[in-house]
């Protein structure tokens, strides 16, 4: 293979893992950033669900006080119905007895819903304190990960630049100066494999000429629709099918 075309085939897959490199190492910081978040939002909800609960338990204590209350005053006016002078007095007492009493029951069903609320919630609550330790382990142990794919990636990436800039130098002018003029213009991808009559980056046929010269692999040759940089791969050698000859030996 001609050294310029060896060099140039080997600084695309330089380039193009470079660009892979950075695209992920990118990516890294947001993925970090979303791992945090998680745990943060399960011990905010954490945090919210003991707080709702502690507000249960104050909420109940206070309806409880106002049932006290009320019955308290219930029995007030009850000693008080032998104490009114007329009737009318005494249907409004009943009256208000009756009203505190459903005032009660209606106390006592926000009691009913909030000891159901106080159930859920402190199932929530003891589940994830249970949990606490292993998310914030598991979050740190992906956070750590990341971070050293991150490293990983930075002195891979140091050293692909190294390996770039000794390609590059290795390149005569022109040929440099094709390969980056073909790179910017078709998105990072200046070098092409030709196979069956084609280039594979743009599927264009080429001409007989042109795919027999490249085939030699002996000179840097252009695509005429794309203008990659275009070589060629001998295909691996077809498995030759057994003959009737050795079909007989191996069944016999």
């Amino acid at each position: 293979m001609h050294p310029e075309l060896k060099t140039v085939i080997e600084l695309q897959q330089v380039d193009l893992r470079i660009v892979e490199l950075t695209t992920q190492n990118d990516s890294l910081p947001a993925q970090i950033r979303e791992f945090q978040k998680q745990i943060d939002d399960f011990l905010h909800a954490h945090e919210e669900r003991k707080h709702r609960l502690a507000e249960n338990q104050k909420e109940r204590r206070s309806l409880e006080a106002d049932t006290k209350e009320i019955r308290e005053l219930i029995s007030r006016h009850k000693d008080q119905l032998y104490q009114v002078k007329t009737n009318e007095q005494y249907r409004a007492m009943l009256k208000e007895i009756e009203n505190e009493e459903t005032r009660i029951r209606q106390i006592e069903d926000q009691i009913l819903e909030e000891m159901i609320e106080a159930e859920d919630l402190g199932k929530f609550v003891q589940e994830a304190a249970a949990r606490v330790e292993s998310e914030q382990a598991q979050v740190a142990a992906a956070v750590r990960k990341l971070e050293n794919e991150q490293r990983e990636d930075a002195e891979e990436k140091q050293w692909l630049l190294v390996r770039r800039q000794e390609l590059e130098a290795a390149l005569s002018r022109e040929v440099a100066s094709l390969y980056e003029r073909v790179r910017k213009a078709r998105r990072g991808v200046a070098v092409a494999e030709a196979r069956e009559g084609l280039c594979t980056a743009c599927n264009v046929l080429l001409r007989p000429q042109v795919y027999n010269e490249v085939r030699t692999n002996t000179a840097v040759i252009t695509c005429d629709n794309c203008n990659r940089i275009i070589y060629y791969v001998e295909p691996p050698p077809a498995e030759a099918e057994p003959t009737e000859d050795t079909t007989r030996r191996t069944t016999g």
